[in-house]
C-alpha cells in the first residue's frame, strides 16, 4: 500500500528524506538481512544501494510466491507467433524446474560472479536460464539471438563466460533458423573457450549435440535442485549490452537489490499492478524492457507475465490479452504502428479487463498515441527510460490516488522517485537541451559498466563536473516537472543558428493520416550549416499519398519556413535496430 495519495507527496518524501524513502521502498522485497542504509558512494565515486544487506533475486521473484500459497497461479503464459505453440508455467512448476536447472549449472562448475552468455529467442526456457543464474549467483548475460558469429564472439571475449546457453533454433518469421552453424563460427573465432554449451532443442529444428562440449537443456532440468544463495545486495545479476544506438554497445551492470526494490515499486507505482494481475510486454527478453517487465518486475511481484516469440499482430495482441485478462500492456511505438496498419481490417478492441498500455523504447507521435487510444478506448501513455536505468525516468503514476490530467498524457511524464533531471543548454535563453540527471541515480540504475572483466564506474555518462549523468536526450522541463522530449541529443539540428529537434518535424509529418512512419535527420549546408532532410514511409493501401511539398508546407505552416525543410525522400522501410529502435545515423550514409 502506497503511503502517498498525490504525486508531489511522493517526489517530495523521495527529494527530502531520500534515506527513508528508500528503505520504506525496500520492504516490498523479502531480504535474508535486511538494509540499514539506503546508498553508499563506492571508492570509484560511484553508488551502492543497500550494500550491507543481502537477498536472492530468484527467491523473491519465485519461492517466496510458492511459500505464500501462490503455487498454483500462471507464473508466465509464453506464445510463439512464429510456431503457433503455447504454455502455461505456474509459480510451483517454475521453481521446480528453474532449481533444477540451478542445479545442472553448479554440476558444470557454475558459482557466483561467473558469467552465462545466453543467446535465445523469447521462449520459457530462456527466462529459466536467467532465474537459474539468479538463484546460484550467476552472472546472466542475454545476448539477441539472430547475432551472426562475429558479433557473438565479441560478446563471447567481451564477458568471459563460463557456460553458453543457446536454442537449436530461432525464427524469421515462420522460417527456422539454425542457431549452432552462428555458435561453432563464434566459438572457432573467439579467443575465449567456455567450458560447456546448453542446447535448447525445438521440434522445428534440432540440432546434434556435439559430444564433451554440449548437454541438453531439458535433460538439465532434472538435475538435483539447489536452494537460493544469497548474495550481496550490491552482488551484479546480470549484464546486458546497450543497442548500440548511442555508440558502441556497452555491458551494462546491474545489481540484485536496488533492481528488486526499484522493480518491486514500479510495478505498484507506475503500472498499478498487484498480486495476481496479469502483465504484458511486447518486447523481446534479450532487451531491457524484457529483462524488467518480461520477467523480473511481474515476478517479483506475485504478477502473471505474458511472454511472446516474434512480432505480435494486432490480432495476437488482442487475442492474448482477452484470453488472459491482461492488465497493463507494454509495447513499442514500432509495434503500435504495425498494430495501426492491421487494424483497419478489425473493428475496435473490446478489452474488459485492459486498465491501460504503456509505450517507450522511442518517441510515439500524438497520432500514433490518439490511435491507439481510439482502438483500445484506454488510457495510452508515453513514458521514458533507458538500457541504463533499468525503470522509467519519468511516467504517469496508476498507483496513486490522484491521476494526471489527460492534458498532459502526451508527454513522457512527470520524474519517477529519485531522478532529479536539469536541462542543460548551449543558449541560456532557450529553455529546451540536454536532459542531465542529478546523482546518485536512484536504485535499478546501473551499478557501472562492464570493461576488462570487471565492473568499472561509467564515467563516460558524466558530465565534465561529474555529479551528473548525461541521458543525451533533449527535451524542455515545464512549471509542473512535466518532461517533454524532442530526441537524441546528436539528432537536434542546427539551422543558422536556431536548434530545432527533428522529433519535433517528424510529429508533424506523421500526423498525415497517409503517413506509416518518418525520420528526420540533418545534413550540412553551406549556407545554413545543417538542414534536415525527411524519410517518409506510406501506408501501402491509403489513396490519398501526399507529395513531398504537401508535406512540406504542413511543417512550414507549424513551424515556419526558417526550418529548412526542402527534401523529402520516400522510402520503403526505415533502419532500426533489431529492438525495434530508428536508426537514424544509417539514413546520413544511405
Amino acid at each position: 500500500m502506497l503511503p502517498w495519495t498525490t504525486y508531489d507527496g511522493m517526489y517530495d518524501a523521495a527529494l527530502n528524506q531520500p534515506e527513508q524513502f528508500w528503505l520504506e521502498a525496500a520492504q516490498r522485497i523479502t531480504w535474508k538481512q535486511a538494509p540499514v542504509a539506503a546508498c553508499q558512494t563506492r571508492d570509484d565515486g560511484w553508488y551502492d544501494w543497500f550494500p550491507d544487506a543481502t537477498l536472492n533475486t530468484c527467491y523473491n521473484a519465485v519461492d517466496r510466491h510458492v511459500e505464500d500459497g501462490r503455487g498454483g497461479q500462471a507464473a508466465l503464459i509464453w506464445h510463439s507467433c512464429a510456431t503457433k505453440e503455447w504454455q502455461t508455467v505456474t509459480y510451483g512448476d517454475l521453481r521446480r524446474r528453474v532449481a533444477g536447472f540451478a542445479g545442472g549449472l553448479q554440476a558444470l562448475g557454475v558459482g557466483k560472479g561467473d558469467r552465462v552468455l545466453i543467446a535465445m529467442p523469447t521462449m520459457v526456457e530462456t527466462a529459466i536460464a536467467m532465474l537459474a543464474c539468479a538463484r546460484i549467483g550467476a552472472v546472466h548475460v542475454v545476448v539477441f539471438a539472430g547475432y551472426a558469429g562475429p558479433e557473438l564472439a565479441r560478446r563471447i571475449d567481451d564477458v568471459g563466460p563460463k557456460v553458453i546457453i543457446i536454442a537449436s533454433c530461432s525464427f524469421q518469421g515462420q522460417t527456422a533458423i539454425p542457431l549452432l552453424p552462428a555458435l561453432n563460427e563464434a566459438l572457432a573465432k573467439a579467443v575465449h573457450r567456455p567450458r560447456a554449451c546448453i542446447i535448447a532443442q525445438r521440434d522445428a529444428c534440432p540440432a546434434a549435440l556435439m559430444p564433451v562440449r554440449d548437454y541438453d537443456f531439458h535433460v538439465m532440468e532434472h538435475a538435483a535442485p539447489v536452494e537460493p544463495v544469497m548474495l550481496r545486495s550490491d552482488d551484479p545479476l546480470y549484464i546486458l549490452h546497450t543497442s548500440g544506438t548511442t555508440g558502441n554497445a556497452k555491458g551494462i551492470v546491474r545489481d540484485n537489490g536496488g533492481h528488486a526494490v526499484a522493480l518491486a515499486l514500479s510495478m505498484e507505482l507506475i503500472y498499478g499492478c498487484k498480486p495476481g494481475d496479469t502483465f504484458f510486454t511486447t518486447s523481446d527478453l534479450g532487451w531491457v524492457v524484457g529483462h524488467s517487465y518480461g520477467v523480473y518486475a511481474p515476478l517479483i511481484s506475485g504478477c502473471t507475465s505474458v511472454i511472446v516469440e516474434g512480432g505480435a499482430s494486432a490480432s495476437a495482441i488482442r487475442m492474448l490479452c482477452h484470453d488472459h485478462a491482461v492488465k497493463c500492456l507494454f509495447t513499442t511505438p514500432t509495434q503500435m504502428r504495425l498494430m495501426r496498419q492491421e487494424s483497419r481490417h478489425l473493428s475496435a478492441a473490446i478489452l474488459p479487463a485492459l486498465a491501460r498500455i504503456f509505450v517507450a523504447g522511442e518517441y510515439a507521435d500524438p497520432t500514433l498515441l490518439d490511435w491507439a487510444r481510439a482502438y483500445f478506448r484506454k488510457p495510452v501513455v508515453n513514458h521514458w527510460w533507458q538500457t541504463e536505468t533499468g525503470w522509467s525516468i519519468t511516467a504517469h503514476f496508476f498507483g496513486l490516488p490522484e491521476r494526471e490530467p489527460t492534458s498532459l498524457m502526451d508527454d513522457i511524464g512527470w520524474p519517477a522517485p529519485g531522478f532529479l533531471p536539469a536541462i542543460v543548454s548551449s543558449h541560456p535563453d532557450e529553455p529546451c537541451g540536454e536532459i542531465v540527471l542529478s546523482l546518485p541515480l536512484p536504485p535499478g540504475c546501473l551499478a557501472g559498466v562492464w570493461k576488462d572483466r570487471a565492473i568499472q564506474a561509467p564515467t563516460a555518462y558524466l558530465d565534465d563536473t561529474g555529479k551528473f549523468y548525461r541521458t543525451f536526450d533533449e527535451g524542455m522541463i515545464d512549471a509542473t516537472r512535466a518532461v517533454h522530449m524532442l530526441g537524441r541529443s546528436d539528432d537536434v539540428i542546427k539551422v543558422a543558428g536556431r536548434r530545432i529537434s527533428g522529433v519535433q518535424i517528424e510529429k508533424i509529418i506523421a500526423a498525415h493520416p497517409a503517413v506509416y512512419a518518418c525520420a528526420v535527420v540533418a545534413i550540412p549546408d553551406a549556407l545554413r550549416g545543417q538542414r534536415p532532410v525527411a524519410y517518409v514511409v506510406m501506408n501501402s493501401d491509403e489513396d490519398q499519398k501526399p507529395s513531398a511539398e504537401e508535406l512540406i508546407a504542413g511543417v512550414n505552416a507549424v513551424l515556419g519556413r526558417w526550418v529548412g525543410l526542402k527534401e523529402v525522400r520516400f522510402v520503403r522501410h526505415l533502419p532500426i535496430t533489431v529492438s525495434g529502435k530508428i536508426t537514424r545515423k544509417r539514413l546520413l550514409v544511405s
